[in-house]
């Protein structure tokens, strides 16, 4: 069985390279246009269903994505919500990495809070089945990546589909290119 992990199209906060964690913002133009050629892409197979996260940013993107995918339902996570980056929130990244170079920003979920989480949400799904998409949001899911392939994974762009694929008790993941 194969999931698709997406990052949820940019936002303006995307575009101001601002900390977003669990503000809900929505999509711009730009990020509409990610996520419908992240459904292009997506369409070349068939899929069961869409899960995303609650946030507007990842749900909107969902909804574009299934325009694409007939017969897909959708189903809302909590558990996806980005990671809360507590006093960080809102503030430009270049600011954030001032203030707190180490990353331990007040407040904040941590990294392996956030981790557990998304591992958790991504093994459920690949146990109950199906094909599977799931629209969340960079942190979590570069997080999740990591955690189930034992590799580092690098930044993940707005609108990019990745697929996990398991490959013995461990994980493989592959990203796509339109």
């Amino acid at each position: 069985m194969t999931l698709a992990l997406v990052r949820h199209g940019r936002t303006p906060w995307n575009l101001e390279r601002r900390m977003q964690g669990r503000s809900d913002i929505a999509l711009d133009d730009v990020g509409r246009s990610q996520a419908d050629a992240a459904g292009r892409v997506l369409s070349a197979a068939v899929w069961t269903r869409v899960v995303t996260s609650p946030l507007r940013r990842a749900a909107e993107s969902a909804d574009i994505i299934r325009m694409h995918l007939p017969g897909a339902g959708c189903d809302v996570e909590p558990d996806l919500v980005e990671r809360d980056y507590g006093a960080a929130e809102g503030l430009a990244v270049s600011d954030v990495r001032q203030r707190w170079p180490d990353e331990d920003y007040p407040a904040a979920e941590s990294l392996a809070r956030t981790q557990e989480r998304g591992i958790r949400v991504v093994r459920a799904l690949h146990d109950a089945g199906g094909s599977t998409i799931v629209v969340a949001h960079g942190t979590l899911l570069r997080l999740t990546i990591e955690g189930l392939t034992g590799h580092r994974c690098p930044r993940i762009l707005n609108g990019e589909v990745v697929l996990l694929e398991q490959v013995g008790d461990r994980f493989r993941a592959r990203r796509l290119v339109e």
